[in-house]
């Protein structure tokens, strides 16, 4: 999120020719989210919890992106890793959407653990926040600076975007079984130098691809942009929760894989935010919103043992950033525009 009035000015102005309303309305949002980044980003002011503050509490980190509190809960019995529903936490959250996650989380004051973690991330936004230092939707803001600086690519003991070379083709969006492939490789690998990782999954965030990989087919317009039928009432909210956990049971078999093959004495399982799923008629999980569905996440706490059931390749090198285009249209399927 660019931080330059003129430009915020010029947004609106364009706007306001095909549609003054919504002109208003956005030009209106990100004044506000200029401010809220600002304020909530200052010490004095976090709303939420540091994965580092609680960092006696795990050597792996497994994040599932845009995870509910209750979805974790709902499917923990179908699993033997989680710990039972009533055992699952949960925390607030840094951010209501992973670019404002990651810029609060990932910062200077905790440069001392950052250098030795091991970050495997699939969420498109790692590029953007660190290579391009843009924090938020690509909208510009009339104001607002960071209270907090976030660090940069080199100060990671490892940082590998696993988006770069393993998002589908046929999903946009990467498959679970490439992050656990490449945690579990960086975690074996003793040229990595790090006493902790961290395995962004991107679900069970959007596409809901569950049912259509299963039956070897595209997806259909309610898994690929439910939120668009949502709002036309081509489906309901109950298919949409129904393909959600779904698509959390299909990261959950995976995350059980990677617990089977790396040593952690202490992993917790977390989000970097909830999602509403059709509260108030959002679907999705708006940057700055302060709604405890999409700004409260589980924290379940496990152990991985390295039993050795997966030979997996080794991790592949990052030799330049992706095209930003790339990126871009990554982000624009997950559904950010």
């Amino acid at each position: 999120m660019p931080i330059d009035f003129h430009q915020w000015l010029t947004e609106f102005r364009e706007n306001w020719r095909e549609s003054p309303a919504s002109a208003t309305l956005q030009a209106g949002y990100y004044a506000y989210l200029g401010a809220w980044l600002t304020l909530t980003s200052h010490p004095r002011f976090q709303l939420g919890t540091n994965v580092y503050d609680r960092a006696d509490e795990w050597d792996l980190l497994v994040v599932l992106d845009a995870c509910r509190v209750d979805a974790l809960r709902a499917v923990a019995p179908e699993y033997d890793f989680l710990p039972r529903p009533t055992a699952i936490g949960s925390m607030w959250s840094l951010g209501s959407a992973s670019a404002e996650w990651l810029c609060k989380t990932f910062t200077t004051d905790h440069r001392a653990e950052i250098a030795r973690t091991a970050y495997l991330s699939a969420n498109p936004y790692v590029t953007k926040t660190f290579d391009d230092r843009i924090y938020a939707p690509p909208k510009a803001a009339p104001f607002g600076k960071l209270g907090r600086d976030p660090v940069d690519i080199e100060d990671f003991a490892l940082l590998h975007p696993i988006y770069e070379s393993h998002t589908s083709d046929r999903y946009d969006v990467v498959l679970p079984e490439a992050v656990t492939n490449a945690t579990i490789a960086a975690g074996r690998n003793p040229d990595v130098d790090a006493d902790r990782y961290i395995a962004h999954y991107m679900q069970p965030h959007k596409p809901y691809y569950a049912a259509a990989l299963a039956a070897d087919r595209d997806l259909t317009p309610a898994e690929g942009d439910p939120w668009s039928q949502l709002r036309c009432d081509a489906i309901t909210t109950a298919e949409v929760r129904r393909s959600y956990l779904d698509t959390l049971r299909h990261a959950l078999d995976s995350v059980g894989v990677l617990c089977s093959n790396i040593d952690a004495e202490r992993v917790a399982i977390t989000a970097d935010h909830g999602e509403m799923l059709g509260t108030w008629r959002i679907g999705s999980h708006p940057t700055g919103c302060p709604h405890p569905e999409v700004k409260r996440v589980p924290w379940a706490s496990t152990t991985a043992t390295d039993e050795g059931t997966c030979e997996v390749p080794p991790l592949a090198s990052r030799t330049e950033p992706p095209a930003e285009r790339s990126v871009d249209e990554q982000l624009e399927a997950l559904g950010y525009r």
